[in-house]
């Protein structure tokens, strides 16, 4: 058994026989106040984790109107139910002022980290966070960078500011980096039951930050460094990446043999060892997936390598919307009418099935381009209800009887495929829900 010291608090912690094992608390921590920086998709689940563990939170946010929602027991998140959040009372408040961080035992960043218009890192929200935090921190608390990154972030970005004042890390201050996990959407795996890698500056550090995120993880998995942990979440998601652009450049492929795609996936699917299922799409969208490939090629270039497996994998996946309108135009061909001047109802544009999220969504891309060749483009989505920029509004449903064609791009769960089917003249399936439907107006990708 190893003792962490906590301040006041001690806490063991049970090692495997490998020091990169998962390790569980055995004991938990007395009552601690977290402090969560960033109150979105990430932040906010994570916030309220805390607090139906037991512990005060203090959200701090810069947007002035969600702190208000928020401290109202209104969630804005689709993961986080206002109830639960309401039911937290006062262990959870939610604030713009920074000060009241300086208490918190635990302070926890959890800021976008989107790209510049050039595909490059955009550190902007990190950096403004770690000042922020800086001005107010004080002996024992640990800092936690919780956004995706490229390896050496946590060390040449915060470690370097949180130092200025004369604090030592791994001494006076505790510093980590422990990658969000979350996946919108999802019940199955929740911050409960998903494990927690965690990558600290010194062991101090790593000692810390697993007993902080024992009291609502399951499983934590330490690892050497934040640069161990940080590479560790661009490896998940560059996965998928990679293999979602596979199966999409084959869709393309196979439309041009005549062969159905998904015939092929579910044979190969069929192999019990040596493969995993990816299935086609209109698109890859989300907070993660579009963006984590050009994290490690911008790092990589800093080492004179090039990554180029991973960036043609982006290229690939940033281009597929690009066929999923000419699939929409070829299908309004065959059935004798141009694209311009059609009437194309888009059914979904969220990202993905059951969330009401656009970052990245191949829908907005296929929307667009559809109008520039002058489609009459109209959308349903049931979990967003207006396109601001795009001057639309969600229809009904009952329009797909008068649209030319209908392109499913999201399948959201509560539609009825099939009588979507049977009132539309043709359409247009890129996610092939409708693949058991025996129907000749349906052309599946």
């Amino acid at each position: 058994m190893t003792p962490i010291n906590a301040g006041t608090r001690s806490v063991f912690i049970a090692f495997q026989s490998s020091p990169d094992a998962p390790v569980e608390a055995v004991h938990k921590l007395r009552k601690m106040r977290i402090g969560v920086v960033g109150l979105g998709y990430v932040g906010l689940p994570l916030a309220v984790a805390f607090g139906e563990a037991g512990h005060d939170v203090v959200g701090y946010d810069v947007d002035q109107e969600r702190v208000a929602l928020l401290g109202g027991g209104e969630s804005d998140i689709e993961d986080v139910d206002s109830a639960r959040l309401a039911a937290l009372g006062e262990r959870f408040a939610a604030t713009t002022d920074a000060a009241e961080l300086g208490p918190c035992e635990a302070i926890l960043i959890c800021v976008p980290t989107p790209l510049a218009a050039e595909r490059e890192p955009d550190l902007t929200y990190v950096r403004e966070s770690t000042e922020t935090i800086a001005t107010i921190l004080r002996p024992g608390q640990l800092v936690v960078l919780e956004s995706t990154t490229y390896p050496g972030t946590t060390r040449e970005e915060l470690l370097p500011v949180l130092e200025r004042g004369g604090m030592k890390v791994g001494e006076d201050f505790h510093l980590a980096y422990s990658p969000e996990r979350i996946d919108p959407g999802r019940s199955d795996h929740q911050i409960a039951t998903t494990p927690k890698v965690v990558g600290g500056m010194t062991p101090a550090c790593v000692e810390r930050a697993t007993a902080v995120y024992s009291e609502v993880c399951n499983e934590v998995v330490p690892v050497s460094s934040p640069e161990a942990a940080e590479l560790a979440k661009l490896l998940e998601n560059i996965f998928r990446s990679v293999n979602i652009a596979l199966v999409n450049e084959l869709a393309q492929l196979t439309d041009r043999l005549g062969i159905d795609i998904w015939e092929v996936i579910d044979a190969a699917s069929s192999k019990p060892f040596g493969f995993m299922r990816f299935e086609p799409g209109p698109g890859m969208g989300g907070h993660c997936l579009p963006v984590d490939p050009f994290y490690l090629a911008y790092k990589a270039r800093q080492h004179d390598f090039y990554t180029e497996f991973v960036e043609l994998a982006g290229k690939i996946n940033q281009s597929h919307p690009l066929f999923c309108v000419s699939k929409v135009q070829a299908a309004l061909n065959d059935a004798g009418k141009a694209v311009n001047g059609a009437k194309v109802l888009l059914i979904g544009v969220s990202y993905k099935a059951g969330v009401g999220d656009l970052r990245e969504a191949p829908s907005l891309k296929i929307l667009s381009h559809l109008r520039e060749l002058g489609a009459d483009v109209s959308y349903h989505d049931p979990l967003i209800p207006e396109l601001e920029d795009q001057g639309l509004q969600s229809v009904d449903l009952g329009t797909a009887a008068d649209a030319d064609v209908v392109a499913i791009i999201t399948a959201h769960p509560g539609i009825d495929y099939g009588a979507l089917v049977d009132a539309a003249p043709l359409v247009v399936d890129f996610r092939g829900i409708t693949r058991e439907i025996d129907a000749d107006n349906v052309v599946l990708l």
